[in-house]
C-alpha cells in the first residue's frame, strides 16, 4: 500500500476528524493507532478525549482553550511527521470457543448457506488471525478483520432480542464476540467463556484495536472448566 492521505474535516466546533480514506486496511488501523498513541501522550491545551475508528480519530476540544484554527495546523503536522514504526507492539489474544450446539445454534446456517460442513466451517473460523480493528458498538465489542470469504455469512433479517454475553458471531465479512447480552443481527456459532468487557478492571475492555486474535476450538466440558476457574 503507498502512502496514505488523509483529510481533517470539522466536526462541530469542538470536534475534529482526521480521516484516512473508507478502506479497511491493516496499515490504515497502524496509522490510526499510531495517532491515537501519539496524541495521548502528547495531549495539547484543550484536549479532552479521542475516538479511533477502522480509518478515522475523532478528537474533541475546548474552544474556549483553543482555537479551532490552531488545532488543525497543530493535528496536520502531527499525522504528516508520524513514523509507523513508532506504533506499540501488537498483542496476540487466543480465544477459546465451544462451536455448535445450543451455544452455537447458526453454525448449520453458516455452513449450509456456503456448502461447508459445520467441522470445515469451524476449521476455517479457528485457522485464521484476526485484527482487531475497533471497539464498539457495545462495551467492549471487539470489530474483527481478517474473515475467510469462504465463511462469509448475510446478519439475519430480524435481530434476536438478546444474545448472550460470550457469543461468537459472523455478520456479513467479519466476524464478532459479544460481550455482553444485547440485541444483535449476527450469525452465531459458538461460545467463549471469556469475559469481554470487565466493567471494574483497570482496562474494562478485554481486546483493544490492533490486537491480534485467534480462536480455539473447545469441548463443551472443556467450556464448563473455564467457566468454574473464571469464576
Amino acid at each position: 500500500m503507498s502512502e496514505i492521505d488523509f483529510s481533517i474535516e470539522r466536526l462541530s466546533e469542538s470536534a475534529i476528524v482526521i480521516s484516512f480514506g473508507k478502506q479497511i486496511h491493516p496499515r490504515i488501523l497502524q496509522k490510526v493507532r499510531s495517532l491515537s498513541n501519539y496524541i495521548e501522550e502528547h495531549r495539547f491545551q484543550g484536549f479532552i478525549e479521542l475516538v479511533p475508528s477502522f480509518a478515522s480519530v475523532t478528537i474533541f476540544f475546548d474552544p474556549m482553550k483553543i482555537k479551532m484554527t490552531a488545532v488543525r495546523v497543530l493535528l496536520e503536522e502531527t499525522v504528516k511527521g508520524l513514523k509507523l514504526e513508532h506504533q506499540v507492539e501488537r498483542r496476540e489474544i487466543v480465544i477459546p470457543v465451544c462451536y455448535g450446539g445450543e451455544l452455537g445454534p447458526d453454525l448449520t446456517l453458516v455452513a449450509k448457506h456456503n456448502h461447508l460442513t459445520a467441522e470445515e466451517v469451524i476449521e476455517i473460523h479457528s485457522n485464521s488471525s484476526y485484527l482487531v480493528y475497533m471497539i464498539g458498538f457495545a462495551p467492549g465489542f471487539p470489530y474483527l478483520g481478517g474473515l475467510s470469504e469462504r465463511i462469509h455469512t448475510p446478519r439475519k433479517e430480524v435481530p434476536r432480542l438478546g444474545m448472550p454475553a460470550g457469543s461468537v458471531g459472523i455478520g456479513g465479512s467479519q466476524t464478532g464476540i459479544y460481550p455482553i447480552s444485547t440485541p444483535g443481527g449476527w450469525q452465531i456459532i459458538g461460545k467463549t467463556p471469556f469475559e469481554l468487557f470487565r466493567p471494574h478492571h483497570q482496562f474494562p475492555s478485554l481486546l483493544q484495536a490492533g490486537d491480534t486474535v485467534r480462536f480455539q476450538p473447545i469441548s463443551r466440558e472443556r467450556y464448563e472448566e473455564y467457566k468454574e476457574e473464571r469464576g
